[in-house]
């Protein structure tokens, strides 16, 4: 019984001297306090900059229409974007054609496409949660594809390409 007095009068000396040293030391307390700023700013960084993936140049099979883009992670699940670029040709369109799997193991497609022999086409995808993504590059009319597609190129994977 009278160790638990002893240990509290303990804790509680610590614990003003130690306050006492960071008063008179303000240097080591300003340094401490700036490296965990700066270890929780660099984590910060580093988990948005692990949020982003990068994909592309696919190209048609013609290679008269491309496209690039990027995976980004957030809280709803997954989004593939992207430009989509066409080259001149007389009434053809650039189509991409986006597969992504489900988590909950179904299949699901998108399709875009630019006429615009001028411009590219920002398109973009909100998939949600996904296990494996591909993209395919083809040709066609303004109405469908035609043909002169790429094969399917994997865009994001779980767990890596």
């Amino acid at each position: 019984m009278r160790s638990a007095p002893r240990l509290l009068l303990t804790a509680a000396l610590s614990t003003v001297l130690g306050a006492g040293l960071v008063a008179t030391y303000p240097s080591a307390a300003s340094a401490a306090s700036t490296a965990s700023t700066a270890s929780a700013t660099s984590s910060a960084s580093a988990a948005s900059a692990a949020s982003v993936w990068r994909w592309g140049p696919f190209a048609s099979s013609d290679a008269r229409g491309w496209a690039i883009g990027n995976v980004r992670s957030g809280r709803s699940g997954m989004r593939v974007s992207g430009d989509l670029y066409d080259r001149s040709g007389a009434r053809t369109c650039t189509w991409i054609k986006v597969k992504w799997l489900t988590d909950r193991g179904r299949y699901r497609t998108a399709k875009f496409r630019n006429c615009s022999h001028s411009k590219p086409r920002a398109f973009r995808v909100n998939t949600g949660y996904i296990l494996l993504a591909n993209a395919q590059v083809c040709r066609g009319t303004s109405k469908r594809i035609t043909g002169k597609c790429s094969r399917w190129r994997q865009v994001w994977a779980q767990g890596g390409r």
